[in-house]
């Protein structure tokens, strides 16, 4: 064999063929840097770093890199040739290049032994032809092309370039094997220097929390079990790093389950006993005996309830926000594949069948200036999408439903919710699939990826601001190609009965899903010297906290450990012993067989001294906007249709593959042409069976400009009403809540921590009272509550935000119903009450102004309406059926009629509204719990006589003249316009 050598690849299109993905390019840089070029093309580089002859070498360029119709290459001279420009972009050392990855298999797939030596690094030229000078091309390099924070990138004019030599970027090597240090903490010393320790080491410990290690390292029995395996009675890296990982704001959810003193507007006071266990933890108890499909709920990775006698449903919704602040592609297509891993490890696991995403962010035309170390709202919002993308198509897993919600407060830290479902059989091998458990002497297994330094303190990190010196190794790179591998060998192992249990390495690595396995045992032994890496020179704290991702953590008895292994060999998925779980009582992490980490595991789990918070709530006044009403309400309704939280989102969402795996009965969008905005998802999961699956969301932050009691309301109800759309039923539904809030605890930073600390009880209170009225048990949640930026003075609040999920199951898929009118003829019905609550609307935002009059929801008017209407759609006496949401009325109507290609001829003043209201305003209210509902005329009396009893007017009917007129009770309309308009006007703003 050769010494080892560099070779270098470059692929690129045949000059004849278009490059659309330069194209794509050119445009991004022509609308968003606004620098005129006259085209772009891409060549893809192989920078090989292996031991083979040229030769092979040269049989790699043309069978496996190029494709010889479409494709010419070179290897180790330029292929660039007639540019202006040329910027080469590549990975910084120690991030995930899934591309090389992908290559190295595929070399060793080819060479076999020969070949393991080799290393494949990925990177892109863009060959730019334009008028620009260096100052425009780095512009175009650091400002679209390349991501510093992770990528490398160089820039060269047509006059530097050398024929012969071309242009390269240093290899991105990672890593050389070096000493291992594990450091020891002195913690006898000042508060001041406890404090220090903490922020240096980005552990995100509070100085009490500082204090309760350093006594806990003083008591004399733990000093006593420490000597007797060598370890000193200070803490080591390894120690520090584990507890602040485990008692992380993340992880550990502090603020939910602190004592808060709570002050009302009237001056009364109470005392809370943790958010989480008062509201929701309560609330889900006191359905449970109302509902018998609860099957765990609360205390795994994510929330199972029944489907039928033979499957399960799963469900788990996370957030991302912090690392797609940083780099907005790793950030988010880790959201996806990670919280994919969630329900795939409850239990035994489950076969994953669907996404949901919902993100929040700043106007992608933001103008302003951007504070440091923040990307473009619309690079952000380009990114987070484009990674949310990779992950689910490659994971074959559909995206069946969303939302994105713009605000200018998401400019400091987007909010990124992904969400995955998934179906398990009820029992495997006689036992219940959810059951799992870790018995001492059971192997400690690793699955699937290997580690490297990406994602360290990625807990600790998203339990702070967005600050300065937030750490770029919190950021990880997701490969949905090699996690699709393992959960495909994981299910096969699952059905033999070859693993007790089953958790994700996600937030804190090993430490976390040892650390919580561990607690079915009382105990491990954790070899962290066994661990695959990714390359030489990590320290065992390093190995211990990494979140590289696509790993699992199994328990396997050790009678099945080698049928273990050599299934995962056959399959090609990485499987690797690290120890034993133990009845020890104590975490122990060993390095070459010496002791690194010996951990009490009560201490570890329940040591964490509880928060002890005030919160104070002051009604917040605003003005109360007096808008003359508008001159033409054509132009008004097509300036609504065209607000960013209200448009379509279609040319985005359709990148998603929603029909995957083939279970859609509802899809994303419906209609005449299939592009109007579907309330809820409904899904086909079983072949033998029409039994189906709904999934809605809600999320109005608007809404908490005024209260958040009312905008949590909004939200449960919302989603609640979303369901019921399309046939789902209360008393078949579950909710999952995911709060994503401003640090709400009392500082220096933070001089308003009473107020939002009062709003998020508030919104707690809230939830209880809905969800316990409308029979919706929480199964699983999540809070992020540090969603502020704060550098150079410069302090960027998220708004209180709710996402609130909805999953339940419908009888009869061939049910279900869309929102698009469906024939001429066809009655038009505004089911639900109309009142003056305009506070924080769409309306109001367009004029410049929040209000006070926030929309309240009537919570048991809303119930016997969901009752009525689910119950008129079992009986199909309904042809469509939308939700009157963002714009209230009058977009509703316009989505309605646009989407089944139809006209509406209706009269909005014969609406079921509370006291007389203006016809703008009868309009843009959003008043909750409504709906615009069609019915056939044969079908009237029946709809009708089902719905007597709850507010439900006729106004109108469907026409066939695709015009949109509505009269406010006089005989000329004030609306009259063409839907075709309408819809361009609503689909023509994210039309990118």
């Amino acid at each position: 064999m050769c010494a080892l050598r560099t070779y270098r690849i470059e692929v690129g299109l045949r000059p004849e063929f278009l490059d659309a993905a330069g194209d794509s390019v050119k445009k991004n840089i022509v609308e968003d840097l606004f620098i005129p070029l006259d085209s772009v093309r891409i060549i893809r580089v192989y920078s090989i770093l292996t031991d083979l002859p040229r030769k092979d070498v040269e049989k790699l360029r043309r069978a496996l890199f190029t494709d010889p119709i479409i494709e010419i290459s070179t290897l180790d001279k330029p292929l660039a040739d007639d540019f202006s420009w040329i910027i080469e972009v590549g990975y910084k050392p120690g991030v995930t290049d899934n591309v090389g990855r992908t290559s190295r298999e595929a070399i060793v797939d080819i060479f076999g032994d020969e070949a393991r030596e080799c290393a494949v690094f990925t990177s892109k030229q863009y060959i730019i032809k334009g008028k620009i000078d260096r100052r425009q091309a780095e512009a175009i390099a650091g400002g679209l092309l390349a991501n510093d924070l992770i990528e490398q990138w160089r820039a060269v004019d047509c006059n530097e370039f050398k024929k012969d030599r071309g242009i390269s970027l240093p290899l991105p090597i990672a890593g050389k094997q070096g000493r291992v240090i594990v450091r020891t903490f002195d913690l006898d010393v000042s508060d001041g220097e406890l404090v220090r320790i903490s922020k240096e080491g980005i552990l995100s410990l509070s100085l009490e929390e500082m204090r309760e290690i350093r006594e806990h390292f003083h008591n004399e029995t733990v000093g006593r079990s420490r000597s007797r395996i060598g370890l000193a009675d200070k803490p080591t890296d390894v120690e520090l790093e584990c507890l602040a990982q485990t008692w992380s704001e993340h992880c550990k959810h502090k603020i939910f389950n602190a004592s808060i003193e709570y002050e009302d507007e009237d001056g009364r006071v109470e005392r809370i006993e943790s958010l989480f266990r008062t509201y929701i933890k309560k609330a889900t108890d006191e359905i449970s005996g109302r509902v018998p499909w609860l099957v765990s709920v609360f205390h795994d990775n994510a929330g199972v309830i029944r489907f039928n006698d033979r499957w399960n449903l799963v469900m788990k919704v996370e957030t991302h926000n912090s690392p797609s602040a940083l780099d907005p592609y790793g950030g988010a297509i880790t959201g996806i594949v990670g919280v994919n891993r969630d329900p795939f490890g409850t239990g035994k696991g489950c076969r994953l069948i669907f996404n949901v995403d919902t993100f929040c962010f700043a106007a992608p035309n933001y103008s302003k200036p951007l504070p440091p170390r923040l990307l473009h709202p619309k690079r952000v919002f380009k990114g987070v999408h484009r990674g949310v993308k990779d992950g689910a198509n490659q994971s074959g897993i559909p995206d069946i439903n969303g939302s994105i919600v713009f605000d200018e407060r998401y400019l400091g830290k987007p909010l990124v919710f992904c969400g995955t479902g998934g179906i398990m059989p009820t029992e495997i091998l006689g036992e219940p699939a959810h059951i799992k458990k870790a018995n001492p002497g059971d192997f400690i297994v690793m699955t699937g990826g290997r580690i490297g330094k990406d994602g360290i303190h990625g807990a600790t990190f998203s339990s702070e601001e967005l600050h300065g010196e937030s750490p770029t190794s919190a950021v990880q790179i997701g490969d949905a190609i090699t996690q699709k591998k393992m959960t495909d060998f994981l299910l096969e192992a699952r059905d033999l009965g070859l693993y007790r249990a089953i958790t994700d390495n996600g937030a804190g690595g090993l430490s976390s899903s040892v650390g919580e396995m561990a607690r079915m045992s009382n105990g491990c032994q954790l070899r962290l010297d066994k661990a695959p890496l990714k390359y030489p020179g990590l320290q065992p704290w390093e190995i211990l906290l990494s979140e590289a991702q696509e790993r699992m953590t199994l328990a396997v008895d050790p009678k099945k450990l080698e049928r273990f292994l050599h299934l995962a060999e056959r399959r090609g998925v990485e499987a690797t012993v690290l120890g034993n779980f133990t009845d020890s009582g104590n975490f122990q992490a060993l390095y070459n067989d010496k002791t690194v980490a010996y951990i009490d595991m009560e201490f570890l789990h329940e040591g964490v001294p509880e928060m002890r918070l005030r919160a104070a709530w002051e009604p917040p006044k605003h003005e109360e906007p007096d808008i003359p009403e508008p001159d033409d309400y054509n132009v008004m309704l097509e300036t609504m249709l065209a607000r960013l939280n209200v448009c379509s989102k279609e040319s985005l969402v359709r990148q998603y593959d929603h029909e995957v795996q083939g279970m859609s009965a509802l899809k994303p969008f419906v209609g005449a042409m299939n592009d109007g905005p579907g309330d809820a998802a409904v899904l086909k999961p079983l072949p033998d069976s029409y039994e189906g699956i709904v999934i809605s969301s809600g999320i109005c932050p608007r809404y908490s400009d005024i209260d958040t009691y009312h905008m949590t309301a909004c939200a449960i109800d919302e989603a609640t009403r979303n369901a019921v759309c399309v046939g789902g039923r209360l008393g078949s539904l579950a909710g999952l809540d995911n709060f994503c809030w401003p640090d709400p605890v009392q500082s220096d930073k933070t001089p308003d921590g009473q107020y939002k600390l009062a709003q998020l009880v508030r919104s707690n209170m809230a939830l209880y009272d809905y969800c316990t009225a409308y029979d919706l048990p929480c199964i699983s949640g999540k809070d992020s509550m540090k969603n502020d930026y704060m550098i150079g003075g410069v302090k960027i609040s998220v708004p209180p935000t709710l996402l609130f999920s909805v999953l339940g199951r419908m009888d009869d898929v061939r049910k279900a119903v869309s929102m698009d009118a469906k024939k001429p003829g066809h009655f038009v019905y505004v089911v639900g009450l109309t009142r003056n609550e305009l506070g924080g609307s769409e309306y109001f935002a367009h004029h410049g102004f929040i209000g006070n009059n926030v929309p309240k929801v009537d919570a048991s008017l809303a119930k016997k309406t969901y009752v009525a209407l689910a119950e008129a759609i079992d009986q199909r006496f309904v042809a469509s059926c939308h939700d009157c949401s963002d714009g209230g009325l009058g977009v509703a109507l316009a989505e309605t009629a646009f989407a089944g290609g139809l006209g509406i001829d209706a009269d909005i003043s014969l609406i079921t509204m509370d006291g007389a209201l203006r016809a703008d305003l009868l309009l843009f209210s959003e008043s909750q719990s409504r709906f615009v509902v069609t019915v056939a005329g044969r079908k009237r009396k029946e709809f009708e006589s089902v719905m007597g009893n709850v507010p439900c007017a006729r106004i109108g009917k469907v026409t066939e003249a695709p015009v949109l007129k509505l009269s406010a009770g006089s005989k000329s309309p004030i609306v009259s316009a063409d839907v075709f308009k309408l819809k361009q006007a609503w689909q023509r703003p994210l039309n990118w």
